[in-house]
Protein backbone atom coordinates (compact mmCIF):
# COMPACT_ATOMS: atom_id res chain seq x y z
CA UNK A 1 0.00 0.00 0.00
CA UNK A 2 1.04 3.57 -0.63
CA UNK A 3 0.55 5.61 2.55
CA UNK A 4 0.39 9.35 3.13
CA UNK A 5 0.93 11.21 6.40
CA UNK A 6 -1.16 14.38 6.23
CA UNK A 7 0.45 16.00 9.27
CA UNK A 8 3.63 15.59 11.28
CA UNK A 9 6.56 17.51 12.77
CA UNK A 10 9.51 15.51 11.53
CA UNK A 11 11.64 18.63 12.00
CA UNK A 12 11.19 18.46 15.79
CA UNK A 13 14.60 18.57 17.45
CA UNK A 14 13.64 15.61 19.66
CA UNK A 15 13.61 13.36 16.58
CA UNK A 16 16.95 14.57 15.21
CA UNK A 17 19.11 11.79 16.74
CA UNK A 18 16.94 9.13 15.10
CA UNK A 19 16.17 10.75 11.73
CA UNK A 20 18.16 8.42 9.43
CA UNK A 21 16.46 5.33 10.86
CA UNK A 22 13.05 7.06 10.94
CA UNK A 23 13.27 8.02 7.28
CA UNK A 24 14.40 4.54 6.32
CA UNK A 25 11.52 2.97 8.26
CA UNK A 26 8.99 5.30 6.63
CA UNK A 27 10.16 4.50 3.14
CA UNK A 28 10.20 0.77 3.87
CA UNK A 29 6.62 1.00 5.12
CA UNK A 30 5.49 2.60 1.86
CA UNK A 31 4.98 6.19 2.94
CA UNK A 32 4.99 8.07 -0.34
CA UNK A 33 4.20 11.54 0.97
CA UNK A 34 4.04 13.48 4.19
CA UNK A 35 3.34 17.09 5.13
CA UNK A 36 5.99 18.36 7.56
CA UNK A 37 4.52 21.27 9.51
CA UNK A 38 6.57 24.11 10.93
CA UNK A 39 5.16 25.82 14.00
CA UNK A 40 7.44 28.82 14.56
CA UNK A 41 10.08 30.82 12.77
CA UNK A 42 12.92 28.94 14.47
CA UNK A 43 11.97 25.55 12.98
CA UNK A 44 11.20 26.63 9.42
CA UNK A 45 14.81 26.08 8.29
CA UNK A 46 14.68 22.45 9.44
CA UNK A 47 11.42 21.91 7.55
CA UNK A 48 12.95 23.37 4.39
CA UNK A 49 16.09 21.24 4.67
CA UNK A 50 14.08 18.04 5.05
CA UNK A 51 11.92 18.87 2.04
CA UNK A 52 14.97 19.74 -0.08
CA UNK A 53 16.64 16.44 0.79
CA UNK A 54 13.52 14.29 0.43
CA UNK A 55 11.10 15.40 -2.31
CA UNK A 56 8.33 13.18 -0.92
CA UNK A 57 8.24 15.43 2.15
CA UNK A 58 6.06 18.49 1.58
CA UNK A 59 7.03 21.61 3.55
CA UNK A 60 4.47 23.67 5.41
CA UNK A 61 5.09 26.84 7.40
CA UNK A 62 3.10 28.71 9.99
CA UNK A 63 2.81 30.17 13.45
CA UNK A 64 1.11 27.65 15.75
CA UNK A 65 -1.27 29.14 18.33
CA UNK A 66 1.06 27.92 21.10
CA UNK A 67 3.86 29.98 19.53
CA UNK A 68 1.98 33.23 18.94
CA UNK A 69 3.72 35.05 21.78
CA UNK A 70 7.14 34.06 20.43
CA UNK A 71 6.75 35.49 16.93
CA UNK A 72 9.17 38.19 15.82
CA UNK A 73 8.14 41.67 14.67
CA UNK A 74 8.92 40.57 11.09
CA UNK A 75 7.15 37.21 11.16
CA UNK A 76 4.75 38.08 8.33
CA UNK A 77 7.55 39.05 5.95
CA UNK A 78 9.47 35.93 6.97
CA UNK A 79 6.49 33.69 6.27
CA UNK A 80 5.85 35.27 2.89
CA UNK A 81 9.50 34.75 1.97
CA UNK A 82 9.28 31.07 2.91
CA UNK A 83 6.22 30.58 0.77
CA UNK A 84 7.91 32.34 -2.14
CA UNK A 85 10.37 29.42 -2.07
CA UNK A 86 7.52 26.89 -2.05
CA UNK A 87 5.37 25.36 0.65
CA UNK A 88 1.96 25.07 2.21
CA UNK A 89 0.53 27.06 5.12
CA UNK A 90 0.34 25.54 8.55
CA UNK A 91 0.24 24.59 11.28
CA UNK A 92 -1.97 27.52 12.24
CA UNK A 93 -5.11 27.74 14.31
CA UNK A 94 -6.80 28.47 17.62
CA UNK A 95 -6.35 26.92 21.06
CA UNK A 96 -8.24 27.56 24.28
CA UNK A 97 -6.97 24.37 25.93
CA UNK A 98 -3.39 25.40 26.66
CA UNK A 99 -4.11 29.08 27.27
CA UNK A 100 -6.84 31.68 26.87
CA UNK A 101 -4.75 34.70 27.87
CA UNK A 102 -3.57 35.48 24.34
CA UNK A 103 -6.70 34.45 22.46
CA UNK A 104 -7.14 37.85 20.83
CA UNK A 105 -3.60 37.59 19.47
CA UNK A 106 -4.32 34.05 18.28
CA UNK A 107 -7.35 35.31 16.37
CA UNK A 108 -5.33 38.05 14.70
CA UNK A 109 -2.46 35.76 13.71
CA UNK A 110 -4.79 33.01 12.51
CA UNK A 111 -6.88 35.36 10.37
CA UNK A 112 -3.79 36.83 8.71
CA UNK A 113 -2.29 33.43 7.89
CA UNK A 114 -5.60 32.11 6.61
CA UNK A 115 -5.92 35.14 4.31
CA UNK A 116 -2.37 34.53 3.07
CA UNK A 117 -3.25 30.92 2.22
CA UNK A 118 -6.35 32.09 0.36
CA UNK A 119 -4.42 34.79 -1.54
CA UNK A 120 -1.93 32.20 -2.77
CA UNK A 121 -4.47 29.35 -2.98
CA UNK A 122 -2.28 27.11 -0.85
CA UNK A 123 -3.40 24.14 1.23
CA UNK A 124 -3.62 25.05 4.90
CA UNK A 125 -3.39 22.85 8.00
CA UNK A 126 -5.46 23.97 10.97
CA UNK A 127 -5.14 23.19 14.68
CA UNK A 128 -8.17 23.65 16.91
CA UNK A 129 -8.68 22.78 20.57
CA UNK A 130 -11.66 23.98 22.59
CA UNK A 131 -12.29 26.78 20.10
CA UNK A 132 -14.66 25.17 17.63
CA UNK A 133 -17.26 27.94 17.77
CA UNK A 134 -14.82 30.76 16.96
CA UNK A 135 -13.13 28.53 14.38
CA UNK A 136 -16.34 27.88 12.48
CA UNK A 137 -17.30 31.55 12.64
CA UNK A 138 -13.97 32.63 11.14
CA UNK A 139 -14.11 30.01 8.39
CA UNK A 140 -17.64 31.11 7.51
CA UNK A 141 -16.72 34.76 7.15
CA UNK A 142 -13.26 34.46 5.58
CA UNK A 143 -12.16 33.78 2.03
CA UNK A 144 -10.57 30.31 1.96
CA UNK A 145 -8.18 28.47 -0.36
CA UNK A 146 -10.10 27.04 -3.29
CA UNK A 147 -8.59 23.61 -2.69
CA UNK A 148 -9.76 23.39 0.90
CA UNK A 149 -8.19 23.06 4.32
CA UNK A 150 -7.27 20.30 6.77
CA UNK A 151 -8.57 20.15 10.34
CA UNK A 152 -5.83 17.93 11.66
CA UNK A 153 -6.60 15.29 14.32
CA UNK A 154 -10.20 16.46 14.23
CA UNK A 155 -11.67 16.47 17.73
CA UNK A 156 -14.72 18.62 17.18
CA UNK A 157 -18.35 17.54 17.37
CA UNK A 158 -19.99 15.39 14.73
CA UNK A 159 -22.68 18.04 14.28
CA UNK A 160 -20.15 20.52 12.85
CA UNK A 161 -18.74 18.14 10.24
CA UNK A 162 -21.30 18.91 7.47
CA UNK A 163 -20.63 22.64 7.65
CA UNK A 164 -16.87 22.18 7.66
CA UNK A 165 -17.29 19.94 4.60
CA UNK A 166 -19.39 22.61 2.91
CA UNK A 167 -16.59 25.12 3.51
CA UNK A 168 -13.96 22.79 2.04
CA UNK A 169 -12.76 20.89 5.08
CA UNK A 170 -10.78 17.67 5.23
CA UNK A 171 -10.26 15.70 8.46
CA UNK A 172 -7.26 13.61 9.48
CA UNK A 173 -7.46 10.56 11.71
CA UNK A 174 -4.89 9.84 14.43
CA UNK A 175 -4.04 6.43 15.88
CA UNK A 176 -3.99 8.10 19.30
CA UNK A 177 -7.80 8.13 19.07
CA UNK A 178 -7.66 4.33 19.43
CA UNK A 179 -6.48 4.67 23.03
CA UNK A 180 -9.10 3.30 25.47
CA UNK A 181 -11.14 6.15 26.90
CA UNK A 182 -10.99 8.23 23.72
CA UNK A 183 -13.93 6.59 21.96
CA UNK A 184 -15.73 9.92 21.58
CA UNK A 185 -12.99 10.99 19.17
CA UNK A 186 -13.87 8.09 16.88
CA UNK A 187 -17.54 8.90 16.33
CA UNK A 188 -17.17 11.68 13.73
CA UNK A 189 -14.87 9.48 11.66
CA UNK A 190 -17.57 6.84 11.30
CA UNK A 191 -19.80 9.29 9.42
CA UNK A 192 -17.50 11.66 7.52
CA UNK A 193 -17.62 11.56 3.71
CA UNK A 194 -14.96 9.19 2.43
CA UNK A 195 -13.61 11.81 0.04
CA UNK A 196 -12.71 14.10 2.97
CA UNK A 197 -10.74 11.61 5.08
CA UNK A 198 -6.98 11.74 5.62
CA UNK A 199 -4.61 10.03 8.05
CA UNK A 200 -1.83 11.54 10.15
CA UNK A 201 0.69 10.85 12.87
CA UNK A 202 1.48 14.31 14.35
CA UNK A 203 4.85 12.73 15.19
CA UNK A 204 6.53 13.04 17.61
CA UNK A 205 3.25 13.82 19.42
CA UNK A 206 0.05 11.78 19.79
CA UNK A 207 1.49 8.22 19.83
CA UNK A 208 -0.82 5.24 19.38
CA UNK A 209 -1.75 2.95 22.27
CA UNK A 210 1.30 0.97 23.40
CA UNK A 211 0.09 -2.34 21.89
CA UNK A 212 -0.03 -0.64 18.47
CA UNK A 213 3.34 1.06 18.76
CA UNK A 214 5.41 -1.03 16.37
CA UNK A 215 8.28 1.48 16.17
CA UNK A 216 9.06 2.57 19.73
CA UNK A 217 11.46 5.45 20.23
CA UNK A 218 13.29 6.47 23.41
CA UNK A 219 11.26 8.74 25.66
CA UNK A 220 11.51 12.49 25.23
CA UNK A 221 13.38 14.56 27.81
CA UNK A 222 10.12 15.18 29.67
CA UNK A 223 9.55 11.43 29.92
CA UNK A 224 6.69 11.29 27.41
CA UNK A 225 6.51 8.64 24.70
CA UNK A 226 7.54 9.88 21.28
CA UNK A 227 5.66 8.93 18.15
CA UNK A 228 7.54 7.37 15.24
CA UNK A 229 5.86 8.34 11.95
CA UNK A 230 6.13 4.76 10.67
CA UNK A 231 3.28 4.03 13.09
CA UNK A 232 1.11 5.62 10.40
CA UNK A 233 0.07 2.08 9.46
CA UNK A 234 -1.71 1.71 12.81
CA UNK A 235 -3.87 4.72 11.97
CA UNK A 236 -4.75 3.31 8.55
CA UNK A 237 -5.75 -0.06 10.00
CA UNK A 238 -7.69 1.56 12.84
CA UNK A 239 -9.64 3.82 10.49
CA UNK A 240 -10.32 0.96 8.07
CA UNK A 241 -11.77 -1.12 10.91
CA UNK A 242 -13.86 1.84 12.03
CA UNK A 243 -15.26 2.21 8.51
CA UNK A 244 -15.74 -1.58 8.05
CA UNK A 245 -13.68 -1.72 4.87
CA UNK A 246 -10.47 -3.35 3.61
CA UNK A 247 -7.40 -1.33 4.47
CA UNK A 248 -6.24 -1.42 0.85
CA UNK A 249 -9.47 0.22 -0.30
CA UNK A 250 -9.09 2.89 2.35
CA UNK A 251 -5.48 3.52 1.31
CA UNK A 252 -6.53 4.02 -2.30
CA UNK A 253 -9.13 6.59 -1.25
CA UNK A 254 -6.71 8.39 1.08
CA UNK A 255 -4.18 8.66 -1.75
CA UNK A 256 -6.79 10.38 -3.92
CA UNK A 257 -7.82 12.70 -1.09
CA UNK A 258 -4.22 13.63 -0.31
CA UNK A 259 -3.52 14.47 -3.94
CA UNK A 260 -6.72 16.51 -4.21
CA UNK A 261 -6.06 18.63 -1.12
CA UNK A 262 -2.42 19.21 -2.08
CA UNK A 263 -3.12 19.73 -5.79
CA UNK A 264 -2.49 23.48 -5.83
CA UNK A 265 0.91 22.93 -4.20
CA UNK A 266 1.95 19.83 -6.11
CA UNK A 267 1.33 21.13 -9.63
Amino acid sequence: MNLFDAHNHLQDAALAPYLPEIIQDCQALGIRGMVVNGTEESDWDRVAHLAAAHPWMLPSYGIHPWKVDERSPNWQTALEARLDEGGCVGEIGLDRWKTTKNFDAQLEVFRWQLALAADRNLPVTIHCLRAWGPMLEILRETRLPAGGFLLHAYGGPLEMVPEFVKLGGYFSFSASFLTPGRERKLEPFRAMPMERLLVETDAPSMPPPKPLDQHPLPAAKNGERMHHPANLAAAYHGLAALRHMPCGDLANQIAKNFARLLASFLR
